[in-house]
């Protein structure tokens, strides 16, 4: 039977969805969902709903159904993985894929569940879950199945979470439920004070991208940007730099007091004697590019690896790996 279905590894994140076979990247679309409010009824999902951000009527939303990197609407999540199997797989009356899809480390038995339900009632076979980290770790082929320690910090759209890894498996681990969209509503709330310009989430996301710092930089960017007028309501255009970024350092500082007491969660007293003494151990730093090859990676190697106890059938740039 499997010879003839799919194995499909499934990231569920909160800004993008992306889905692996084999050693290939099938599908990557942005986690969003367009809705017939009165109906409940999806119309539109992916980068077709992204376009329509924002240029809707009223009786129309769209929607990010995952929040934290959880599910936060059942319902659409569910629309959605259902359209994204339906693309893949076609009808899926006889041969209906096996999926494995991504969780936060740290996640409550409920949220769980619902991912495992919202992925069987889409249409798959059989759906199995899988904690980021460990995925993250296979994707940027960190040698877990070695003694020594592993530290991964994942950076997400709305969670960040670090780990310690080895023998395919999470010795600690901390989850911070904050992530780009908190710097993105820093930025916006920043813009909204200083300029009396009301900008979108996008062009939050732009300037982040674009001349976003958390220290000074030695040559100052601006960026030109165009929103709307908090009192007469008009489109009126601003200059921004990088150094003129520094104040919502202020309102950055939470996400970034949230990362040191996460690495702070994270010394070597938490993790086990052995490990601690071992002093050869390896980090490295996975954003999304490292989530396109994860997903696929720990579905391939499901199968060829029965060790890690993360397989639980019940329940935004680049990667780097440095030696420490």
């Amino acid at each position: 039977m499997a010879l003839f279905s799919k194995e499909l590894g499934i990231d569920l994140g909160t800004f993008f969805i992306r889905v692996a076979e084999g050693e290939r990247i099938v599908l990557e679309e942005p986690t969003r969902a367009a809705i017939v409010v009165d109906e409940q009824k999806m119309v539109a999902w992916g980068q077709e709903a992204l376009d329509m951000y924002g240029r809707v009527p009223e009786s129309m939303e769209v929607t990010r159904p995952m929040h934290n990197g959880v599910i936060a609407d059942y319902e659409v999540t569910e629309y959605l993985l259902e359209a994204l199997l339906r693309k893949l797989s076609g009808p899926m009356r006889f041969m209906r894929p096996r999926i494995m899809v991504t969780v936060p480390y740290g996640v409550t038995s409920v949220e769980s569940r619902a991912v495992h339900e919202a992925a069987l009632q889409a249409g798959s076979r059989e759906a199995y879950l899988i904690q980021q980290p460990l995925a993250a770790a296979l994707g940027v082929d960190l040698p877990i199945s070695t003694p020594s320690g592993n530290m991964l910090l994942c950076l997400g759209g709305g969670a960040t979470q670090a780990a310690v890894l080895a023998m395919y498996g999470i010795v600690t681990a901390e989850t911070l439920r904050a992530g780009g969209v908190a710097l993105d509503e820093a930025i916006m709330a920043y813009m909204r004070k200083k300029y009396g310009l009301i900008i979108g989430q996008m062009t939050a996301e732009q300037i982040k991208i674009k001349i976003g710092a958390a220290v000074p930089l030695e040559e100052e960017q601006s960026m030109e940007i165009q929103g709307q007028d908090q009192v007469s309501g008009l489109p009126r255009p601003a200059t921004t730099g990088s150094a003129r970024l520094a104040p919502p350092a202020a309102s950055l500082r939470i996400s970034g007091s949230g990362l040191i007491s996460l690495f702070s969660g994270m010394k070597p007293e938490t993790t086990t004697p052995g490990l601690s003494a071992s002093g050869n151990g390896r980090a490295a730093i996975a954003s999304a590019a490292a989530w396109r090859s994860a997903a696929g990676s720990a579905s391939r190697r499901a199968s060829a690896s029965r060790r890690s106890a993360a397989f639980c059938p019940a329940s935004d740039d680049g990667s780097a790996m440095v030696r420490v």
